[in-house]
């Protein structure tokens, strides 16, 4: 008798059955393992289910390899979540269809209730590069989950960011756990799955298509309290996302950018639509609350204006290394390229260059045209 977790990954194993067929089954069958176990006539009886696909069901078990399954998920070290586990994410079964399994590396955690959405184009700027590193990090770093789809562009540059402010991050695949994409990705899930979680509703070994990433969309949006997009042309996913977290009641939000560049039309578009435009991660934070851990960090002293009757709010450190803080130094003196700091430091460009990106990850310095770097703020 197999368990009722197994129970779900056959059904998941199964071609085009999907989330909302299995909850249709659910209501008749009541359990995984009743559906598994029923015959074709019963089957037959539920809204939507067909000739071929109660053919499938019944005949399960020599249709899929549960016991290779099975292995896979060990030897690639993932957690079955069904959506029966106390610790599958509340948020998500409040969404229309939300998935029945989830594959995971890594672990979910109370604090992950306080989440945000950061997506965005594929084929990003050097401004939503800057801007998608900037909000996730002060987000991350202000308690909030950072939440994406692993991704080239926008989405790796906010896990990243995550990842730099020791803060939790959430990768959303639209592949199976072991079939990465994009696999020069695979180094940031491993860091992701040490510092929070990689998820997939996918088999083990499953290729994306052009159909799972729209779905992979969805989770990205139901597991957040709201989505920012960062930068995104007229036809983008992220677009897709943001309708998917409107109709699923989220907070949607979205950075402005140069009005004569395509790859800011989109979010122009959804702040014309009534997305909330923020300029900030304060602003995200005002309309959402305060993280869990701490409240948003402060990286200019704060002004007459900021000072409530309140008590004040302890702000995390950053921590630099003895280099990090030279070149910081050095940057407010004036912009410099790389060249020009090594020999003002007496240091190898090679290290430069990496504390360089260090310190863009912790928003301190910021890349400019012409491979200058400047003082951020």
């Amino acid at each position: 008798m197999i368990s009722a977790t197994e129970a779900y990954l056959a059904l998941n194993l199964l071609p085009n059955i999907g989330p909302i067929r299995v909850r249709r089954l659910l209501e008749r069958f009541d359990k995984p393992e009743s559906i598994l176990a029923a015959g074709v006539p019963e089957l037959l009886s539920v809204p939507g289910i067909g000739e071929e696909m109660a053919t499938q069901i019944a005949d399960w078990e020599n249709r899929v390899d549960l016991g290779e399954e099975l292995r896979r998920i060990a030897d690639h070290g993932i957690t079955l979540l069904s959506q029966d586990d106390p610790l599958y994410p509340v948020a998500l079964h409040r969404i229309h269809d939300p998935p029945f399994l989830l594959y995971m590396r890594g672990a979910l955690t109370p604090a992950d209730a306080a989440s945000v959405a950061v997506v965005g184009s594929r084929r990003m700027t050097h401004y939503g590069r800057e801007q998608a590193r900037k909000f996730s990090f002060q987000l991350a770093r202000a308690g909030f989950t950072i939440v994406s789809g692993l991704a080239r562009g926008i989405d790796t540059a906010a896990h990243e960011a995550a990842l730099a402010a020791g803060g939790r991050t959430i990768a959303v695949l639209g592949s199976g756990i072991g079939h990465l994409y994009p696999p020069e990705n695979q180094a940031l899930a491993d860091r992701i799955a040490e510092q929070g979680a990689v998820l997939s509703e996918y088999p083990v070994l499953y290729v994306p298509d052009k159909q799972s990433f729209p779905l992979r969309n969805r989770i990205v949006a139901g597991l957040s309290s709201g989505l920012l997009v960062v930068e995104a042309p007229a036809r983008s996913g992220a677009l897709i996302t943001a309708n998917q977290a409107l109709e699923q009641g989220r907070s949607v939000f979205a950075i402005p950018g140069p009005i004569d560049r395509p790859s800011s039309e989109g979010c122009h578009r959804l702040i014309q639509q009534g997305a909330s435009l923020v300029c900030s991660a304060e602003d995200v934070i005002e309309e959402l609350g305060s993280g869990i851990n701490t409240l948003p960090l402060q990286f200019d002293s704060p002004t007459q204006d900021d000072v409530s009757p309140s008590p004040p709010t302890p702000q995390r450190q950053i921590d630099l290394s003895e280099l990090e803080e030279r070149l910081v130094r050095e940057l407010a003196l004036g912009d410099a390229t790389i060249d020009a700091l090594a020999e003002a430091l007496g240091v190898a460009a090679g290290r430069i260059g990496a504390a360089l990106l260090q310190l863009e990850m912790k928003c301190l310095v910021r890349q400019l045209p012409g491979k200058y770097f400047s003082k951020a703020g």
